[in-house]
């Protein structure tokens, strides 16, 4: 049996703890050269022979560039400057290392320097994950994944047309920056007050700012910034909130949803299929021939685990599939793929649907089989929430195991639900199950 191949992304991943440090190093080891340069030229008792030879260049040098100038006045005046230059390049790389060491700490101050470390490590040696989906279901998976690795690739819907990310699409032209937002959050390591800034939703009291979120604008101020360089903007967004991973759309390009209802009439945006009121038979895309990102397709075919949803199944699931390249790439992969079935419907889009006609959905949209693996919740929210979410037609989602099995996919049962004031996955739950299955 051969040696495996030391494939270019295995390198990748035993380096990227260090990722950063190495520059400070390297300024810490140049500057103890020009210490030890510096000290041979002042003292010639270091290093002595060398002293010597340095000192005959020198003194060479000087006499052909100024004559009759005190050569050991100069010699001395030049190692003490090369003293100072080195003492600050030591200075500035030790500085650098200690703040690199210490940068993973920022959201765990109980957690010593070396203890926050050794945790990155264990991070980045994780498995690479990717998560797809969109809305609050993806973010609260990307917040237990990043418990386990730092090999995140979150590919994310770019079909919002509400709220504030419909308005900056109107006033900017750029794609919906409200998934990706939600994602970058998720993922973040970053203080919790700058989490929170990039969450904060302006008040009507605001004018023109109205509705929307910080972190909206400032992924279209990295935008503009990059000259509309999306990839650019996202990394810039990443760096300030030192998240876990990283975040691209499932396209770069621009496109709207359509969806063909029971009853025969098309309703196009994601906004207007969902408030219809009509049962959706199908989705679409439009147009139907977007480029996948290739940051997306190249993430997939790299993975050891992909997760698909939790999330709006029309909305948020099915329109990163419809993506020319995106199912296919699934399909090719010989990953674990998983499907993360809600925990509760969703009025005007899953409205009654149990586990199983989550499935029957996808399957009508997508020709591809992109997932072997359905995690399903058992856990029963209480009386009290059932009440609360049937105010707003939304019911729990039955858990029809069996039917699933019949199906040809192999369900994943637990108790992965966690009920406070919204009865949503618990990520921690659900991301060790998932786990298991790398």
């Amino acid at each position: 049996m051969g040696r495996p191949r030391l494939s270019a992304n295995r390198i990748r991943r035993f380096f990227a703890p260090a990722y950063g440090l190495r520059r400070y190093a390297f300024a810490a080891l140049l500057g103890l050269i020009v210490l030890f340069a510096g000290a041979a030229l002042s003292f010639k008792v270091l290093l002595a022979p060398l002293a010597q030879t340095v000192a005959q260049s020198w003194r060479a040098l000087v006499a052909a560039v100024a004559p009759g100038v005190n050569v050991d006045q100069t010699n001395h005046l030049m190692g003490g400057a090369l003293l100072i230059a080195g003492a600050l390049l030591v200075n500035f790389g030790a500085t650098g290392v200690w703040r690199r060491l210490n940068e993973p700490r920022q959201s765990h101050r109980s957690t010593s320097v070396f203890g926050a470390y050794k945790r990155r490590r264990q991070l980045a040696h994780g498995p690479r994950v990717v998560a797809i989906g969109g809305g609050t279901g993806l973010s609260t998976l990307l917040r237990g994944l990043k418990q386990h690795t730092s090999n995140i690739t979150a590919i994310v819907t770019v079909t919002d047309d509400g709220g504030s990310s419909g308005k900056l699409v109107q006033d900017l032209g750029i794609i919906p920056p409200g998934d990706i937002r939600n994602c970058l959050v998720a993922l973040a390591d970053a203080e919790r007050l700058m989490t929170d800034l990039f969450q904060h939703r302006f008040t009507s009291k605001a004018g023109s700012l109205s509705g929307h979120s910080v972190g909206n604008l400032l992924i279209a101020g990295f935008i503009e910034q990059t000259g509309g360089d999306l990839d650019r903007a996202l990394a810039m967004a990443s760096e300030v909130l030192a998240i876990r991973g990283r975040v691209v759309p499932s396209t770069d390009d621009h496109v709207r949803l359509r969806a063909l209802m029971d009853d025969g009439t098309e309703v196009c945006g994601e906004t207007a299929i969902v408030s219809s009121g009509k049962t959706i038979r199908r989705v679409y895309i439009d147009p139907a021939d977007p480029l996948a990102h290739p940051g997306a397709v190249e993430a997939i075919a790299e993975a050891e685990l992909i997760c698909i949803g939790p999330g709006s199944v029309y909305t948020s699931v099915v329109p990163n599939l419809l993506v020319p390249g995106i199912a296919e790439a699934i399909g090719r992969s010989q990953a674990p793929k998983a499907y993360v079935c809600n925990v509760m419907t969703q009025h005007g889009e899953s409205d009654a649907f149990t586990a199983a006609e989550h499935l029957v959905a996808i399957q009508a949209n997508v020709s591809t089989r992109v997932f072997d693996f359905v995690l399903v919740n058992t856990g029963v929210p209480s009386q009290a929430a059932l009440d609360k979410y049937r105010v707003s037609q939304q019911e729990f989602v039955a858990p029809d195991t069996d039917r699933v099995a019949s199906m040809g996919y192999r369900p994943i049962t637990g108790d992965f639900m966690n009920e406070t004031d919204f009865v949503r996955h618990d990520p921690i739950r659900v991301a060790a199950r998932l786990m298991e299955l790398v």
